[in-house]
């Protein structure tokens, strides 16, 4: 079974001369596999404390085709809570599709570097999904401080659990359900960037911030100021 190291394989969604349609295509196939594997179980389980408040503003890292910002408007709208929510992402693509994916998403778009986030710009809550495993572990320590800085209330990453099980089951099931060959190649190549209990320990130590790592069913981190 591998448990190896981290491994940076490069990943389609990365490259910035992918086209603003392969990105949607793909953005619509990582929704669908991320609503499979209940990625929005840790989020709401993160967001249930601040059920009881008037108002939230959350800024969403890496916010790719909005998914996330969407879950935590509806969210909002379930407990009586207004959202603020802001997306943040390095592609100029992204915000235009979070826009035709969700037309009711109500957000304010970012599109830049996070660590080049204005000092003014802060939040309440800062999410951070499926965006660790795009850094290598200097930029995943200078994350961790970055969250740590800027969130008033708390943040929370969510990312991959490196696993073989993990590993084979996106080969497979992406082939068998025949999706967007972005989504193939780079579902497999993420889970090899993805963490183990041992990295998680290792970057919040060096990084110097408090912090907990949590294993989230099926084959997630849960980390967060805890």
């Amino acid at each position: 079974m591998w448990v190896g190291p981290r491994r940076m394989w490069p990943e389609r969604m990365d490259d910035p001369a992918e086209t603003e349609a392969a990105w949607e295509t793909a953005l619509r196939d990582l929704g669908r596999l991320n609503r499979w594997t209940f990625a929005d179980r840790p989020l709401h389980e993160f967001l249930e404390p601040f059920s009881g408040r008037r108002r939230v503003s959350v800024l969403d890292v890496g916010a790719g085709g909005g998914d996330v910002l969407a879950s935590v408007q509806a969210w909002g709208e379930r407990h009586g809570v207004t959202t603020e929510l802001a997306g943040l992402d390095l592609s100029p693509h992204a915000g235009p599709c979070a826009k035709r994916l969700h037309p009711d998403l109500r957000a304010r778009w970012i599109t830049g570097d996070v660590f080049e986030l204005p000092e003014e710009e802060r939040f309440d809550l800062v999410l951070c999904t499926l965006v660790a495993h795009h850094m290598p572990d200097a930029g995943v320590v200078r994350l961790l401080r970055w969250l740590d800085a800027r969130a008033e209330q708390d943040w929370l990453i969510l990312d991959l659990h490196r696993h073989a099980l993990s590993w084979a089951g996106l080969w497979l099931g992406t082939r068998l359900l025949r999706m967007d060959s972005m989504v193939i190649h780079d579902s497999t190549a993420s889970v090899g960037r993805g963490f183990r209990r041992g990295d998680w320990t290792r970057l919040i130590a060096e990084a110097g911030v408090p912090a907990r790592a949590r294993r989230r069913f099926p084959f997630r981190w849960a980390v967060s100021r805890g």
